[in-house]
């Protein structure tokens, strides 16, 4: 459940970042604001389906 909030936030950083270079005409590396906005955005798509799987699909434990 970790590594699923964390490649969360992660794509979250990465389109804020994406943002700031498409603003502002950026490029590094050949690294665009376009190229950050979609790999932040396919981050936060595994993130949360990872999330979802987990809540779905994680087994119940009863410590009563």
């Amino acid at each position: 459940m970790k590594y699923a909030v964390l490649i969360f936030i992660i794509g979250l950083l990465v389109c804020a970042v994406g943002i700031l270079f498409k603003i502002t005409h950026w490029s590094i590396f050949g690294f665009s604001g376009n190229m950050m906005l979609s790999i932040g955005t396919i981050l936060q798509i595994i993130g949360g389906l990872l999330l979802l799987y987990k809540v779905f699909f994680a087994k119940k434990h009863n410590d009563l």
